[in-house]
């Protein structure tokens, strides 16, 4: 049962009823709510500053977490950009230094990624760590740049060597006949007294005495270009063009082992010496073409030589004696 309550009217001398009207009430509780709205907010502003709230906790570990994935990813980045920068290093002072080509630009590895507005979108999110973000967007940039430049390049230095390889094998590099015995070289490159006229002539080649039918093998790989015959000069002949503008030449064969336009590797059988054509012995007259000039063929016996051999066969070639043919 709710309580009564009275006031004293001084003007009636009389207690009087307390009557609370509809208004009162609904003042009186506003006022109340406004009270507690009041205190609410003042303890939840004191608690907010003095206490993170759950939302505040959770993108804090994320953060966190976030800068801890951020410190790995910088230095796996700062990693590869070490390891291409020594990919680089071996590509221009070793790779192509022994290709005999000449390193990149650092201004091309170093080139630039993109325009101004490259990372303009990355700006206009207004971020915190908009700098950082930035920063390592750029380096990823310049990584994946010198990662490209690298690519190109490894792919070119692939193809010079496999020119080279290519190059190395078409360089007539052994002598024609497998004799080891250097002293069957009976005639060397230069002036010699020809072996019919009896005169001082240019003998573009060197004359190997060797019995008929001795066989014959390929200085390089290459193509078969010539299997000719004649009665005179070079009598049967081979001439094989070895690419990269080298030539060789067989001449006075006894027979052929090979035909016109057969590919043939260096150390492969293609003739039998003879004594055809202008030639006073059986012997093997054999000529290096370079760019379609005669170069002395003694040069050229690097792979199957020692270095006392082939002092020695430079000495046998250059004493000027009458060849055994091969003078037109």
């Amino acid at each position: 049962m709710a309580r009564i309550k009275y006031y004293y009217d001084t003007e009636t001398c009389r207690y009087e009823r307390v009557r609370t009207t509809t208004g009162d009430i609904i003042f009186n509780v506003l006022g109340v709510v406004s009270l507690t709205l009041v205190l609410a907010v003042g303890l939840l502003f004191i608690y907010g500053s003095y206490f993170e709230s759950p939302k505040e906790l959770l993108l804090k570990n994320e953060l966190k977490e976030m800068e801890y994935y951020y410190s790995s990813l910088s230095k796996k980045v700062e990693q590869m950009d070490k390891m291409v920068a020594e990919m680089a290093n071996r590509d221009d002072n070793i790779y192509r230094s022994v290709l005999g080509a000449e390193p990149i630009d650092q201004s091309v590895r170093n080139g630039g990624t993109g325009g101004a507005d490259r990372y303009a979108e990355i700006r206009s999110k207004k971020m915190a760590s908009m700098n950082t973000i930035l920063d390592l967007s750029a380096t990823v940039d310049k990584l994946r740049h010198k990662i490209y430049i690298e690519s190109k390049s490894q792919d070119e230095v692939v193809t010079m060597a496999r020119e080279k390889e290519n190059l190395y094998s078409a360089i007539p590099a052994i002598r024609p006949l497998k004799n080891n015995d250097i002293a069957h070289l009976a005639s060397g490159y230069g002036m010699r007294i020809h072996p019919v006229y009896k005169v001082r002539r240019m003998h573009q080649g060197i004359d190997f005495a060797s019995p008929v039918g001795t066989p014959i093998f390929a200085a390089a790989d290459g193509t078969i270009e010539k299997v000719e015959f004649s009665f005179s000069g070079y009598g049967k002949m081979i001439e094989i063009d070895h690419g990269f503008g080298y030539r060789t030449r067989y001449a006075h064969l006894h027979g052929f082992a090979v035909y016109r336009g057969q590919k043939i590797k260096r150390g492969e059988l293609i003739g039998y010496v003879g004594n055809t054509g202008l030639s006073t012995a059986p012997h093997l007259h054999y000529e290096v073409l370079v760019n379609g000039n005669a170069v002395n063929p003694v040069y050229y016996f690097f792979n199957d030589l020692n270095p006392e051999d082939y002092e020695k066969i430079l000495k046998l070639a250059s004493i000027e004696n009458m060849s055994l043919g091969g003078l037109k």
